[in-house]
């Protein structure tokens, strides 16, 4: 294994301020016990017990049209009826899944050529991943085999994608990452930069770093460069304005293909329909799912533009076969409620809501900048963090062994709302369809977890 596999099992001691810690104590939580959700409707959901949370994170950043939509509802019904399953191996297909590839090649950010359907992001960050070795084996380049991505980066969770992803926790005792996967400092100015460093100093070092990465592999190893236009679960970290701009000079110079990871950030997340438009990317692949059905059925969709998939066809009738499938990938009912969902993202003008409500959330957000807790106030469109340190002028860190963080949550919690920490960082990303006096209601109910972590913070 290289210096660079092993860089995130030596992370924790390095910026002990962003170990993300999703079950903190395992036994404390089995006897705790789960909230257990009843209902929901709108942005809001109602536990067994009658208490109602607004739902600040769309379940798993996923949940983009809220509860209660009954048209999503309705499409699965017919669909249901109708066909309820079907696959897409020897040559055989169905209507919904022509119509939703279809649709998402003529709205992709940038010119792509098929579709690969999955049930995850997980596996689509896993498919894209074969899909890049199938490419470079078809290129007559096997050695190419290295992918890269960042520290702190969520990818997925199978063996592949957990591998891709730069989590302590997603690789400690598994026996993971998998050799060749490395990982470069994530693009967080706050965090990462070095004193006196601007941010246009900061991502010339990172761009710098990659290069040197890619030179001492050798650049004939490295297959792919994998990246979230913003990273979600590794913290809401929103890059510099100048850092794709540099790092995609570097990958073209080395001809490595670069796969935008938008589980979290396609359909309206950032202001954009993808982020990839956001942050300015030109991908080879993108991996879109969560919004893809607002979360009301499984799917994903790698989309694959043309240089990749002519190499794909080429090698396949080699072979004879190509040789990666799911029974479930692009299920009839899941597609059928996509295209609604789009849809309903189109009619309903989403996007151009969210970049109306984009102000009140940063906006209402960086007003809590005078709270002695507050250290980074971060997002883009309806995805935000805020990052807690115990001094805000040398942005140190509290230690992760107090659980600011975890109980900065569950106070958001008591008082009805549903926000994850990650590490010390406090992540929001409300359903889509969140009004202003809701978002108003959200960053309040915050403030009253931010004033009760204080209370706890003075007295440890």
């Amino acid at each position: 294994m290289t210096e660079q596999t092993k860089q995130p099992n030596s992370f924790e001691a390095r910026d002990s301020a962003s170990v993300v810690h999703p079950l903190t104590n395992l036994k404390e939580h089995l006897k705790k016990g789960p909230v257990i959700i009843n209902d929901g409707k709108g942005i809001w959901v109602t536990d067994i017990h009658g208490k109602k949370y607004i739902e600040g994170m769309s379940g798993l950043w996923c949940l983009s049209l809220g509860y209660g939509q009954e048209r999503l509802v309705e499409a699965a019904t017919k669909q249901l009826q109708k066909l309820p399953y079907y696959h897409l191996t020897n040559h055989k297909s169905h209507q919904p899944v022509i119509e939703l590839a279809e649709k998402l090649l003529k709205i992709a950010p940038v010119p792509m050529s098929r579709i690969w359907f999955s049930n995850s992001g997980s596996e689509g960050n896993d498919s894209a991943a074969r899909i890049v070795w199938y490419y470079w084996n078809s290129k007559k380049q096997p050695k190419r085999r290295k992918m890269i991505s960042h520290l702190r980066a969520y990818h997925g969770n199978t063996i592949a994608s957990a591998s891709l992803s730069g989590m302590h926790y997603n690789h400690a005792s598994f026996g993971l990452p998998l050799d060749g996967f490395l990982h470069v400092t994530p693009p967080h100015h706050y965090r990462y930069s070095q004193e006196h460093e601007d941010e246009d100093m900061f991502t010339s070092r990172l761009a710098d770093e990659l290069e040197a990465m890619i030179l001492k592999e050798g650049p004939d190893t490295i297959a792919a460069f994998f990246t979230e236009p913003i990273m979600g679960s590794g913290g809401v970290i929103v890059p510099p304005d100048t850092y794709y701009e540099k790092i995609q000079v570097v990958l073209k110079k080395y001809d490595i293909l670069l796969v935008a990871d938008e589980v979290i950030t396609a359909f309206g997340r950032t202001g954009n329909m993808f982020g990839t438009t956001t942050m300015k990317l030109v991908p080879d692949m993108i991996v879109c799912a969560k919004g893809l059905s607002s979360a009301y059925l499984p799917i994903s969709a790698l989309m694959i533009n043309e240089r990749v998939f002519k190499e794909m066809s080429e090698k396949s009738d080699e072979i004879g076969v190509f040789g990666l499938t799911f029974t479930y990938s692009g299920h009839p009912v899941s597609a059928k409620v996509a295209i609604e969902t789009l849809k309903i993202y189109e009619e309903k003008n989403i996007v151009e809501h969210v970049r109306q409500m984009e102000p009140f959330l940063l906006n209402g957000l960086r007003e809590l900048s005078y709270h002695p807790l507050v250290g980074e106030i971060r997002g883009k469109g309806l995805l935000a963090g805020v990052e807690l340190v115990a001094n805000k002028k040398t942005r140190k860190a509290f230690n992760p062994k107090i659980g600011v963080g975890k109980f900065c949550a569950e106070r958001a919690e008591h008082h009805g709302l549903i926000i994850r920490a990650i590490g010390d960082t406090i992540s929001f990303c409300p359903p889509l369809i969140i009004k202003e006096n809701e978002i108003a209601l959200m960053i309040s109910l915050f403030k009253k977890a931010l004033d009760d972590t204080l209370s706890m913070t003075s007295e440890t």
